[in-house]
């Protein structure tokens, strides 16, 4: 029923729903992300009240363009800020019939090189018949005056493009999936999208980034499969390990672990779920090693290949022979030593010699207690053999600061390997190693298993290999622990350093972080440090204050740069002091205005810092890399920017890749360092507060830690020192198939 405009609000809050038609003449706002949308629309002439006026229809759709004809169910509100407007419970947007809705549908830019000038060429020749000439007879076009074939063809292809597009969208509206992620499943899928979804929703979680098993199987139980059919069963089973590799950083699950926890997850009784395990063996899927009390270890493939790979790439080049002369390390280390000006202490002197002598060597200890001068050291002394170098860090902070420390070029382990886009894979592998005859790798520990498979296939068998690490901090993001596994296979030398010579006079930040190691409280002087604690109980007083030194005492005392050189630092994502609520209002504070591209809840603007959330190899950006927007398109809603200097540019559909990075976590700031860091600890974080999490947030810090938060959850932090333990079995491999040989890590 078409309706006229309403009575006073009072009363139509308790109408009955009622139905309201016109053409939309402007899209005012639309959230791809949930499909909120604002538009302005013409009524009808038989809309007898608002013939010839407008009005605003708030509501859910997944796509919208101007001219469509739309019919909306809700009621009439009075809104505080907005005035009069319909509030739509549904929204349902079709083709539109008229000569001037179709003329404007053509011109919003939904066909890519389309404007308002040759859409009223094309409505001209076609009238009211446009729309199906397009779908049913576009070979017509060619009447259409000074429209030549290349353009034709890119109409042809548009349009047919966004006709799929669009049962797509309608599609997604169904089943709940935003206009992003239908966007990326058929970018992967293709004309056959939806199609392929109807048939095996749960291919999403394996196939795509950012699309869970909670979508898929509420899509999946939507179109009819039942809720213990072996296909979720099956899904299921994969999605339990992915989550435990992806959240808790295990490579295998106990048997029986797994089909409880997959249980949980939907209620198939635990049989099926077992049968549906041994289809997944069957297939490859996964694969299971061992026997115990608790069943079998569960791998997913790629994690079991990974950790077998790692460990046969360990023992192929600790078992080459060197190709280069041996080098004599105490006349090397004499030579160095005189060089440098300085004598290095017993245990610099011994890492140095064994990382000299042995084909794979590590290195590892807290800051300050010279693991740089070692790496400045071998370069030196391989430079000086004429052998070539390579010098690499898992992210693009840590090996600028790598090369910055030792006076060499160094890049990330990406960009060594050198992703191919057009192989989908790296161009350096084992068939293809690369270039070089010594590799020096530092911040190891965040090095997961799958790099770490990739990068072991990569490296020639002569190469002379030296990781450098801390094993004390947190471990990598991704799955596997392969920096302490390394080690507590005892066949690769390893040298601990624990003496610590870096701290300048009055300088905290590296005592604190020894003092953090060593389960000991933390030391606080009055007056100039590099290191202050602020006690805030009150977690709003927190924000505040981290909100104050950011934007004004820091840069005010310091002279720093709250955009390029101040970083927060925090424990979780959520809550009052998550990333997520500290980003928002750090952006008021920082960055307020200007135009923006909005993505859920999230608005980027030029200037504004961000990071990346994933490897995209297309792109060349990596998980942790940041940058600055440098560009925004409110059109397209697309972003370009800019990771150390070099632009990249972000469709709307890749915007989930990123977020603002004001503040991050402690996890995410790995391998990083930055001249501030302003580290919020308190009671809210008390489940994430153990000693590495804390020592990894102090040792990020280079000129400056400012600790605010709660004593007592700093104590918490200090004395929690348990950490779970990683389900790996990297080290079990390297014994098995290396052998132990007394090569115990030497410690003071």
């Amino acid at each position: 029923m078409t309706t006229s405009l309403p009575e006073p609000a009072s009363a139509a809050a308790e109408a009955a729903p009622e139905t309201v038609e016109g053409t939309v003449q402007s899209v005012v706002y639309h959230n791809d992300e949930n499909g909120y949308t604002v538009l302005t629309v013409a009524a009808p002439a038989a809309f007898e009240l608002a013939k010839g006026r407008t009005f605003t229809l708030v509501g859910k759709t997944q796509a919208v363009w101007e001219g469509e004809d739309v019919t909306a169910e809700g009621q009439w509100v009075t809104d505080k800020v907005h005035g009069r407007q319909f509030k739509a419970t549904a929204i349902t947007c079709v083709a539109p019939k008229s000569v001037a809705g179709i003329e404007r549908y053509l011109a919003s830019g939904l066909i890519k090189g389309v404007g308002k000038v040759l859409a009223h060429r094309i409505v001209q020749t076609f009238g009211e018949r446009t729309l199906d000439v397009l779908s049913h007879q576009s070979g017509r076009l060619r009447e259409v005056p000074k429209l030549g074939r290349a353009k034709i063809e890119q109409i042809r292809a548009s349009w047919h493009a966004n006709e799929t597009l669009r049962d797509a969208m309608i599609f997604g509206q169904t089943y709940g999936i935003s206009v992003n992620k239908m966007t990326k499943i058929i970018r992967r899928y293709g004309p056959d999208a939806v199609a392929i979804v109807k048939a095996d929703p749960y291919r999403l979680c394996r196939d795509l980034w950012g699309i869970g098993f909670a979508t898929a199987d509420r899509i999946a139980l939507s179109v009819g499969i039942p809720k213990n059919s072996p296909l979720r069963a099956r899904a299921s089973i994969t999605y339990t390990l992915e989550t435990e590799a992806e959240e808790s950083g295990h490579c295998w699950s106990y048997e029986n672990n797994l089909l409880l926890h997959a249980h949980e997850l939907t209620e198939i009784p635990v049989e099926i779920l077992g049968e549906a395990l041994e289809q997944e063996l069957r297939e490859r899927r996964v694969v299971a090693e061992g026997t115990g009390e608790e069943g079998r270890r569960i791998y997913l493939y790629p994690l079991y290949r990974a950790e077998r790979d790692t460990a046969s790439g360990v023992r192929r080049i600790l078992g080459a022979p060197v190709p280069f002369r041996a080098i004599d390390a105490g006349k090397a280390v004499a030579w160095w030593e005189a060089r440098a000006g300085f004598h290095l202490a017993a245990r610099q002197r011994e890492a140095l010699t064994r990382s000299l002598t042995d084909k794979f060597s590590i290195i590892t200890g807290g800051p300050g207690v010279g693991k740089t001068t070692i790496i400045r050291a071998l370069a030196d002394i391989y430079s000086a053999r004429g052998l070539k170098l390579v010098l690499a860090a898992p992210t693009g902070r840590a090996a600028k600061r790598m090369s910055e420390s030792v006076g060499r070029p160094a890049q990330t382990i990406h960009r060594l390997l050198k992703w191919n886009p057009v192989t989908n894979r790296f161009t350096y592998n084992a068939e293809n190693t690369c270039e070089g005859d010594v590799f020096i790798f530092d911040e190891t520990s965040m090095i997961d298993i799958r790099l770490a498979r990739d990068l072991f296939a990569a490296l020639p068998s002569a190469a002379v290999v030296v990781w450098v690490g801390d094993t004390d901090q947190l471990p990598s993001v991704g799955p596997g622990c392969v920096l302490g596994d390394l080690i507590k296979s005892g066949t690769i030398a390893a040298t601990r350093l624990d003496h610590i010579f870096r701290q300048d006079t009055g300088g905290l930040i590296v005592r604190n972080a020894h003092h953090v190691n060593a389960g000991e409280p933390l030391e606080v002087r009055p007056g100039e440090s590099d290191f202050y604690f602020v006690r805030t109980d009150d977690p709003e007083q927190c924000l505040k204050r981290a909100i104050e030194f950011m934007t004004t005492r820091i840069p005010a005392k310091f002279g720093l740069d709250p955009l390029r050189d101040v970083q927060v630092l925090t424990p979780m994502r959520r809550n009052l002091l998550g990333t997520e609520n500290l980003n928002c209002e750090l952006q008021k504070a920082l960055n307020p205005s200007g135009d923006a591209v909005v993505r859920g809840g999230t608005l980027f603007r030029v200037g504004d810092r961000v990071m990346q959330l994933r490897n995209n190899y297309d792109k060349d950006v990596y998980n942790g890399d940041v940058g600055f927007v440098r560009a925004v398109s409110a059109a397209d809603r697309s972003l370009v920017v800019a990771f150390d200097g070099r632009p990249v540019k972000y469709e709307a559909a890749d915007l989930d890749e990123l977020v603002l990075s004001y503040a991050t976590t402690i996890h995410k700031s790995q391998g990083s360092e930055y001249p501030a860091v302003i580290v919020l600890i308190h009671t809210q974080h008390y489940v994430m507060l153990q000693r590495n999490l804390l020592y990894t947030a102090l040792t990020r810090g280079k000129k400056l830690v400012l600790l605010i938060g709660v004593p007592f959850a700093v104590d918490r932090a200090i004395q929690n020192n348990v950490v779970q333990e990683r389900r790996t079995s990297l080290a079990e491999r390297l014994v098995r198939i290396c052998g132990a040989e007394g090569k115990e890590m030497e410690t003071e």
